[in-house]
C-alpha cells in the first residue's frame, strides 16, 4: 500500500536513530486480510456511516507497549528525537518512568501498566526502532472486531469489570494483560480501557480511505485515539469510539493515552 511505502521511507526523517531489532512473533498476532465492516450507524457522528473497508494481512502487538519495554526505547534514543521532537513528556507529574541515575526505568509496580505521557512522534518512532509501525485505525478497529461487527473485543455483551479497566480513578491503571477474557476475537489484549492508543490515522471523517493523505506519517495533524482509557465510561471503551472529546495534542504526552506497534 502506498501509505505504507511513504513510511518505510520517512522512518529516517523522523529524526530518531534507529537500532536493528528483531521482532519476536510470539508478541505479535496475526491478523487475516478481507473486508470487515468499519464503524457505526448508531454510534456518535464521526463513527458514521458503518463501511466496508479491506485489509490486507498484518500483524498487531498482542499487548500495548509498556513502561519497562519504553523505558528501554528512552535509554537507547532519549526523549527527543534529532528533529527535536518531543518523544515522552517525562516532566510530567502523571508519567510512570523516570530516571535512576543515568538509566530510566519504569516506576516500581507499574513496569507491566501500559506506558503514558508518549506523544505521538514517540509512539510513531517507538515502533520503528522495534522494526515495526504504527497500526491504521482500520488495522486496529479490524483487530479489535473481527469481521462480525461486535461493539466490544469480546462480543455485545455491556462490560464488566473482569473484561477491562474503565470507569477508574485518574490515573488508575492496570497492568496490560490482567484481562484475558476481554481479548478480541483474534486474541487481542487489553483493547478496551486502561489506555487510549495511538493510531497512525489523521482524524477525518468518514468513509475511511487510505490513500487521502490521513495516513501521512510526517508529525502535524491531530490523530486517532482508540479503545479508551482507565477513565473512560462504559460508552467509550467501544471497538468503534475515535476519541472525538480526547485531549489529544499530538505533540504532547497524556495521563491516557498509549499504543502498540503493527507490522
Amino acid at each position: 500500500m502506498k501509505f505504507i511505502i511513504a513510511l518505510s521511507a520517512l522512518l529516517f526523517a523522523s529524526g530518531t536513530a534507529l537500532a536493528a531489532q528483531t521482532v519476536n512473533r510470539g508478541e505479535m498476532v496475526a491478523i487475516p486480510g478481507g473486508a470487515f465492516t468499519m464503524g457505526s450507524d448508531d454510534g456518535p457522528g464521526d463513527e458514521r456511516p458503518a463501511h466496508p473497508v479491506p485489509v490486507t494481512p498484518f500483524e498487531i502487538d498482542r499487548l500495548p507497549v509498556t513502561n519497562a519495554r519504553f523505558a528501554e526505547f528512552l535509554n537507547a534514543i532519549g526523549t527527543r528525537n534529532r528533529n527535536g521532537e518531543r518523544l515522552f513528556d517525562d516532566d510530567d507529574p502523571d508519567a510512570r518512568i523516570h530516571q535512576q541515575g543515568a538509566r530510566w526505568t519504569a516506576d516500581r509496580g507499574f513496569e507491566n501498566h501500559p506506558v503514558v505521557e508518549v506523544s505521538w512522534p514517540g509512539a510513531r518512532d517507538y515502533c520503528a526502532w522495534r522494526g515495526k509501525r504504527l497500526p491504521t485505525e482500520a488495522e486496529w478497529e479490524k483487530a479489535a472486531r473481527g469481521t462480525d461487527g461486535r461493539k466490544y473485543p469480546w462480543g455485545n455483551t455491556p462490560p464488566q469489570r473482569s473484561r477491562a479497566q474503565y470507569g477508574a480513578r485518574f490515573n488508575d491503571t492496570a497492568s496490560a494483560d490482567a484481562f484475558p477474557s476481554g481479548a478480541s476475537p483474534y486474541g487481542v489484549l487489553d483493547l478496551a480501557g486502561n489506555a487510549w492508543e495511538w493510531v497512525s490515522s489523521a482524524y477525518r471523517p468518514y468513509p475511511y480511505k487510505a490513500d487521502d493523505g490521513r495516513e501521512d506519517p510526517k508529525a502535524g495533524p491531530v490523530r486517532v485515539t482508540r479503545g479508551g482509557g482507565h477513565d473512560s465510561p462504559a460508552e467509550e471503551i467501544t471497538t468503534t469510539q475515535r476519541g472525538r472529546q480526547l485531549s489529544r495534542n499530538p505533540r504532547s504526552g497524556h495521563h491516557n493515552i498509549g499504543f502498540r506497534c503493527a507490522k
